[in-house]
């Protein structure tokens, strides 16, 4: 599948992938560290009845980085005009690990696009935080980073992984997915290799870290954001989906998208997978997917 590109109005190119198919539309949303590319086997795998189309969110893959991300709205609000700007206006939308933050923002301001919503492995309708570190390197749960700056002097993690980006370290950076994300099957060496170069693309992983840190669309307050209470907006039915050996999405996000969401909202875990289904168990995956986009709205 070949990379096409739209330009949007605040200068940004949004590079996307597509995939023929029938009249019913999916548009797939990435997350951290990764970009259209690594929907490759999802892409394959789904029934061809539905035409798929997967952007690089801007800052990965092939789209550009003119201006930083600051909120995650930024990335839903590029992803309303790309979805005009291709001329789709009726679809189901597909969001894993932060791409599902960027997915409900979208869902939440711009009701009549998106029939469905898929939320894989997401990010919490509260937000994923970001702790600063003790002196002994381990987390600091009593302090939650506040501005991006912050972020982005954090020593444990963001200089530890921009440093892996800029000296290009790609067993460095096997390690920390082979630890955290490919915890159960790993990638042929092929699509490994792919992969990694993909990751190597990526220009805004402090802005991600505070877009996700400062996410809130709940009711709940937190140390950094109030709560915009839009996830009461999300009227669309939902399948929440989280492997069972997830090590970055934990159980309690995941329960706290089930209570914000509420009835919409249906959670299935995935047996022995880890934060990527698509790699542990891609049948699994793709039959819960088609499953609930062939059932009918629950009333």
């Amino acid at each position: 599948m070949s990379l096409q590109n739209v330009s949007l109005k605040n200068g940004e190119s949004i590079a996307y992938r597509v995939r023929p198919g029938g009249k019913e539309v999916i548009v797939l949303v990435h997350g951290n560290m990764t970009s259209s590319k690594h929907w490759d086997l999802l892409m394959d795998r789904l029934d061809e009845k539905y035409t798929l189309y997967a952007p690089d969110l801007r800052g990965f893959g092939e789209s550009t980085h003119n201006t930083r991300v600051r909120h995650m709205k930024d990335f839903s609000d590029d992803l309303k005009e790309f979805v005009d700007l291709v001329g789709i206006q009726s679809f189901y939308l597909i969001g894993w690990s932060t791409g599902g933050a960027v997915c409900m923002q979208f869902v939440a301001d711009y009701p009549t696009y998106c029939d469905k919503l898929i939320l894989l492995a997401s990010a919490s309708t509260r937000g994923y935080p970001f702790f600063g570190t003790n002196l002994f390197g381990t987390p600091n749960f009593a302090y939650r980073l506040k501005t991006i700056e912050e972020v982005e002097k954090d020593p444990s993690k963001t200089i530890v992984m921009q440093g892996l980006y800029d000296s290009k370290n790609r067993e460095g950076l096997k390690s920390v997915w082979n630890a955290a994300i490919y915890t159960h099957n790993r990638p042929c060496e092929e699509h490994y290799d792919a992969y990694i170069d993909d990751m190597l693309t990526q220009r805004n992983l402090a802005d991600v870290y505070h877009a996700l840190n400062t996410f809130n669309i709940s009711n709940h307050p937190n140390e950094v954001a109030a709560g915009t209470n839009q996830a009461k907006d999300i009227t669309i039915p939902v399948l929440i989906l989280r492997g069972d050996r997830d090590y970055i999405v934990t159980e309690e996000m995941t329960q706290e998208i089930v209570s914000d969401l509420g009835e919409n909202a249906m959670y299935i875990p995935l047996t022995n997978c880890g934060h990527s289904p698509l790699v542990d168990d891609l049948e699994q995956l793709a039959s819960q997917i088609e499953k609930f986009l062939r059932e009918e709205k629950r009333k």
